[in-house]
């Protein structure tokens, strides 16, 4: 394969390939650590990080505050003492070498103030920020502040057109490289705009160059361009490098650092990663976020697509196309559907899917008894890990989004909390990428071989 040489990025030459980072508490001071020793830059998630106590014991996440603006605020310190704490086992670990990135995404929860805690205490630590989900106008001049380099996530040339016009251009100097994300190709929230399908893959190469041609075009001809997203083999892209409709390059994999020895995720997941087949990641649209996201199809997915095909119109009152009328609850008072879904609505009630939960679409799903008390309660408890959320109605700034909260969704820091920590991973949202598959393929995980983050980088720069 042609040589991968060097980049200079967020100030030392480095090799140019990237841990993406992964939360919630995926990612993390380890293997981040472990990748930026072996010359690369390793990247922890900042989303949500694991702190510990002075014996080193992992600090359970509990939140003791009676409303969503009290456990907001939790949440924000739990953020800040994670990502610092995060940070400090990476600088240990990577004995001096690579660099380390932190990973925030501009949609989380307290982002600003996350950001700001974390760079402040963990000063001299970290060397570059990447942030993407949504537009982050703000990450150049946090990080700017802190005398960091920022790594702006986007998925389009359109999308960095307007972060450099309405902010970046004023802080060039810190803009250590643009990562594009391929919005159909990554694990976790994609960037899909609502004039792309979600269901026809564009190629990469036509998309980078023109973000390529943009950056020249304002002078950022020696700024990295990150390739993320469907990165397994570099040799599937040695056209890429040197290439000068995109070059200088670098390249990020998010997926492949899952399975190593440093990776702290569980064995579980491990070993599950190791018999996907293709196909078994799919590309939906349940998150809180209102983004896209790239999930492993297993029995968590598989219920939020059942519980949104027992979706029906429905009103309150009898209208024209609304008028047969269906009894529901204890009361028996009655909700009006059209003739055509009176009967699935009848047979969903036989089965024992007999609570009606009202969306903020004027429909309405039916879940079971027990479904209904957990999404509830789940919308109840929120902390306000988002910004903004479709599930519980919450809104950082105003408390509330003024919508219906929508059951069809879920608690996103829930279950991304629970698999980080061990939970059965088909009951959990399992982010992955749309290669995951390759680890059941590739000879490298042969016999159930999980190579150290070394074994990893070298394997990498072989090509393969």
């Amino acid at each position: 394969m042609k040589a991968l040489n060097p980049l200079v990025m967020s100030g030392k030459e480095v090799l140019p390939v990237i841990e993406g980072g992964k939360g919630v508490a995926v990612s993390t001071g380890k293997s981040s650590g472990a990748w930026a020793a072996a010359g690369g830059i390793g990247t922890f998630s900042a989303v949500n990080a694991d702190s510990y106590d002075e014996n080193g014991n992992l600090v359970p996440i509990e939140y003791a505050g009676k409303t969503r603006g009290d456990r907001h605020q939790e949440l924000i310190a739990y953020g800040i003492r994670g990502g610092i704490a995060q940070a400090q086992i990476a600088h240990e670990m990577r004995n001096g070498e690579g660099r380390l990135h932190m990973n925030v995404l501009w949609e989380m929860g307290g982002a600003e103030p996350i950001l700001h805690g974390v760079l402040e205490g963990a000063k001299g630590l970290i060397h570059g920020v990447t942030c993407g989900a949504g537009m982050p106008y703000k990450i150049a001049q946090i990080s700017a502040q802190y005398g960091v380099h920022y790594y702006p996530i986007v998925s389009s040339a359109r999308a960095f057109r307007a972060l450099w016009l309405r902010s970046y251009k004023k802080t060039p100097e810190w803009l250590g490289g643009v990562v594009y994300e391929d919005p159909w190709r990554a694990g976790g929230h994609n960037g899909l705009s609502n004039s792309e399908d979600p269901l026809v893959p564009e190629d990469p190469f036509p998309r980078v160059a023109a973000l390529r041609e943009f950056m020249n075009s304002v002078g950022l001809n020696d700024v990295p361009i990150i390739m993320a997203g469907g990165v397994w083999f570099l040799r599937d892209f040695e056209d890429w490098i040197d290439n000068p409709e995109v070059a200088p390059v670098a390249f990020q994999f998010g997926t492949r650092p899952l399975l190593t020895q440093e990776s702290e995720i569980s064995d579980e997941w491990k070993q599950r990663l190791t018999r996907l087949q293709n196909g078994d990641v799919s590309l939906h649209k349940f998150s809180p976020t209102g983004f896209y996201s790239s999930a492993v199809r297993n029995d968590f997915l598989e219920d939020l697509h059942q519980r949104s095909d027992r979706q029906v119109r429905y009103s309150r009152t009898a209208e024209a196309d609304l008028h047969v009328g269906i009894p529901l609850g204890r009361r028996g008072r009655p909700i009006y559907v059209r003739e055509d879904d009176a009967d699935k609505v009848r047979a969903w009630l036989d089965a024992g899917y007999t609570e009606g939960m009202p969306t903020p679409d004027d429909t309405m799903v039916f879940v079971t008894p027990e479904s209904a008390l957990t999404i509830k309660k789940d919308q109840i408890d929120c902390m306000g890990c988002l910004s903004q959320c479709q599930f519980s109605n919450w809104e950082q700034h105003e408390g509330t989004t003024g919508k219906r909260a929508d059951p069809r969704s879920f608690c996103i820091q829930k279950t991304l909390q629970n698999i980080a920590h061990g939970a059965a991973v088909e009951n959990e949202l399992m982010f992955a990428g749309h290669n995951a598959y390759k680890f059941g393929e590739d000879p490298f995980y042969a016999n159930g071989h999980i190579p150290t983050v070394k074994e990893l980088v070298d394997r990498i720069m072989t090509g393969d």
